[in-house]
């Protein structure tokens, strides 16, 4: 498996090759590339699996170098700077790394890119992209609060819940936000270990599950801390495959 990175600072490259090495020893670095300009003669010439990219480089902002050569390549972007987000992820995005990033977000990374590469739609049909990515990948959201945007790890949520058909995510922390998914399409993405359609109106996160009580009508009645508004029952038919879940087994 071959990759580039594109890194201006000595520092982080030489800690994000050491991490490569360490997680990953069989693939290989093809090039690093500090610049803007060099990054594109690079793609136009040589072809790679992977691009681990800064966003601020030496000459510019590294978004230039999708608007000179045609990019295909999966790319992890990593920075120190979170309001490129949204762009980012238009394009190839695996993932967005914030600096500094550990090993551990890193390793997420590259399994969401090995998942895809070894699907090879995005060779096909680049199309496809981004549906790819959205099949049970997301580790974190981005919340739009005002002006600003920020991160809400998946870690952090409670439950996302729908009210009005506006569809919230609460997090552990008892804060809640509006967030522009459909709990079918949260359904699809999200950890099928961590989360469960508790509800046609809830899907919750087993860490903040605090009691089930048998309920009339052989159903179940769930508790959440922080609580969820509204009640939430688990109806008869899906209970078997509730307790399986909070047992651990999943398909």
């Amino acid at each position: 498996m071959k990759y580039l990175i594109v890194e201006d600072e000595r520092f982080a490259y030489e800690e994000l090759k050491r991490m490569m090495v360490q997680l990953r020893p069989d693939y290989s670095l093809e090039k690093q590339t500090k610049t803007v300009v060099d990054t594109i003669e690079f793609l136009k010439t040589f072809a790679v699996d992977l691009i681990l990219m800064d966003i601020r480089l030496a000459d510019g902002n590294c978004f230039e170098i999708f608007n000179h050569v045609e990019v295909s390549t999966p790319v992890i972007f990593t920075t120190a700077y979170d309001e490129h987000a949204i762009r980012a992820f238009k394009l190839n995005s695996i993932d967005y790394l914030l600096k500094p990033f550990d090993e551990n977000e890193l390793e997420i990374a590259l399994t969401k890119f090995e998942k895809i590469y070894h699907n090879h739609s995005y060779k096909t049909d680049p199309k496809n992209f981004e549906q790819i990515l959205s099949i049970k990948t997301k580790n974190r959201f981005l919340i739009s609060k005002g002006e600003n945007y920020h991160y809400i790890e998946t870690t952090d949520i409670a439950h996302f819940y729908s009210e009005d058909g506006v569809v919230f995510l609460h997090t552990l922390q008892n804060k809640r936000y509006i967030i522009n998914y459909t709990l079918d399409q949260l359904e699809q993405q999200l950890d099928n270990r961590l989360f469960f359609r508790v509800s046609r109106n809830c899907i919750g996160h087993v860490k903040a599950i605090e009691n089930v009580a048998k309920y009339f009508n052989s159903r179940l009645k769930l508790f959440f801390s922080p609580a969820c508004p509204h009640e939430v029952l688990v109806s008869r038919v899906r209970v078997p495959d509730f307790l399986k879940w909070m047992d651990g087994i999943t398909e």
